[in-house]
């Protein structure tokens, strides 16, 4: 039995809650008490972009898919479905999201490196990264 943390709820452990929770409170928005917070909101977004998903249907349908590892990844215990994700989208204040980015933009300019790391010895990186390529161009 795995007892570890899930790599997406180590990542997102580290984004500042009580900040979000202050910025929902402010904006007075009705849509609270919905069957997904905006929290669990945001962090279904995130996981959509991280996965790279191109609609709303294909996040839910990886949600749904991943429904027994929900709680842990912090989606809350009751399933996200395409048409409650889709009301929470459109009916709620997007400036609570967009506030929030933009005060995670400042975290990360302020703690960016200013000068170089002083290494010794051998150092490799790898990188992962997909590049998708048009065979048409090619030929």
């Amino acid at each position: 039995m795995n007892i570890k943390k899930y790599v997406f709820s180590q990542m997102t452990s580290f984004l500042p809650k009580r900040y979000f929770e202050r910025l929902v409170e402010k904006s007075n928005d009705r849509t609270k008490s919905w069957s997904i917070s905006f929290w669990n909101q945001l962090l279904v977004l995130i996981f959509g972009q991280l996965d790279g998903c191109n609609s709303l249907r294909e996040l839910t349908d990886i949600t749904i898919a991943h429904s027994s590892k929900s709680y842990h990844l912090g989606f809350g215990k009751t399933p996200i479905t395409r048409s409650t994700l889709s009301k929470a989208n459109m009916l709620r204040d997007y400036r609570v999201f967009e506030s929030f980015a933009y005060h995670m933009v400042n975290l990360a300019q302020q703690k960016r490196i200013d000068k170089e790391f002083d290494l010794n010895g051998t150092f490799y990186a790898f990188d992962s990264t997909t590049i998708d390529l048009c065979l048409s161009l090619y030929d």
